[in-house]
C-alpha cells in the first residue's frame, strides 16, 4: 500500500453535526475498501481566494492515509459525487528514502 494525502473542502452551508458526519463517512470510504486512516487534520472555515460557485467559504479537511490503487479509484469516484465536496485533490506522499549509514 501506499501513502496518500487528500485536502477537500466542505460546502460552508453543512451544519456541524452533517460535516462530522461526512468527514467520519469520507474515511470511512478508505476503511471499507481495504485502506487505513492515518491522520485526519481539521483546518476548519477558511475564505477561499477566488469565488467558487458563488461560494467565498468553506471548511478544510487534510486526511492521510495508505491504500492500494483500487481504494483510491473508488475513494476519488465517491468524492466526485458527493454535492457536499466543493473541491479535493488526492496526492501521493513521496517522501525521500531514508540514507543508511
Amino acid at each position: 500500500m501506499r501513502k496518500y494525502e487528500v485536502m477537500y473542502i466542505i460546502n460552508a452551508s453543512v451544519e456541524e453535526e452533517k460535516r462530522a458526519a461526512l468527514i467520519e463517512t469520507l474515511s470511512k470510504i478508505i476503511t471499507d475498501n481495504g485502506g487505513k486512516v492515518n491522520k485526519t487534520d481539521e483546518w476548519g472555515m477558511r475564505d477561499f481566494a477566488y469565488r467558487i460557485d458563488d461560494m467565498t467559504k468553506g471548511y478544510y479537511v487534510v486526511l492521510a492515509f495508505e491504500a492500494d490503487n483500487a481504494c483510491v479509484k473508488e475513494f476519488d469516484r465517491l468524492m466526485r459525487i458527493n454535492p457536499n465536496v466543493v473541491r479535493f485533490m488526492i496526492t501521493k506522499d513521496e517522501a525521500p528514502a531514508k540514507e543508511s549509514k
